[in-house]
């Protein structure tokens, strides 16, 4: 099981580090490639570029807390519950079932 995730492409967990417009400031905001990733895909089907996606729940996250205490780890963890998220819809899927069970004659 293990070697499922050691054997992946280093390239993923190398971070890289991206400038985003926050509230008319200029922020850094360094994660891995995997998580870049996340952010497109979850931005893209929300219709934002990745940058105005993280601006979007910045001022999201400011609105209800009043603070971002840490940015990077708030990215982190919503692109985690994105994927559980994504896990559950699919679960929700194919735990129902797709026609009715047929009916059968009594004799």
């Amino acid at each position: 099981m293990c070697n499922m995730y050691a054997s992946v492409d280093p390239e993923r967990y190398e971070s890289v580090t991206r400038s985003v417009r926050l509230q008319g400031f200029v922020t850094s905001v360094r994660l891995e490639n995997e998580f870049w990733e996340i952010l497109e895909t979850l931005a893209a089907e929300d219709g934002y570029s990745v940058s105005g996606f993280i601006s979007k729940l910045y001022d999201e996250v400011m609105s209800c807390q009043g603070e971002v205490g840490n940015l990077t780890s708030m990215l982190r963890v919503s692109c985690a519950i994105y994927l559980h998220r994504r896990v559950d819809r699919a679960g929700d899927m194919t735990d129902r079932d797709p026609q009715p069970a047929p009916r059968t004659a009594l004799a």
